[in-house]
């Protein structure tokens, strides 16, 4: 089953000063893990409607590894080690999941 993984982010002040051709640059540098390996990626705003976090990524998995893989990756880019993002939330989900369970246990 493809996982789909939601992380919930904050931008750090420090990635707001940043100017936006640097914050593009390092964006792009950082999340090249997501669009290889069977992995997508998308994002999504939420500061202007929520409180507690800046940002989501949706991110679609073809396995846990390939996530995990990926997030590893992610903690080694400055995105992270700067302190630009904190991950605040993580929900794993798979999408319809129930509809796989019904299907395998069928009676």
């Amino acid at each position: 089953m493809r996982m789909t993984i939601f992380l919930l982010l904050n931008a750090s002040p420090g990635w707001l000063r940043l100017g936006r051709k640097e914050r593009s640059r390092l964006a792009a540098d950082g999340l090249k893990p997501f669009v290889r390996n069977g992995l997508s990626l998308r994002h999504f705003d939420a500061e202007a409607f929520h409180a507690d976090y800046s940002d989501v990524a949706m991110i679609e998995a073809e396995t846990p590894e390939a996530y995990y893989f990926a997030i590893e990756q992610l903690r080694d880019t400055a995105l992270i080690t700067e302190g630009y993002f904190s991950v605040a939330g993580i929900i794993p989900s798979y999408e319809n999941g129930f509809r796989t369970y019904e299907a395998a246990h069928a009676v």
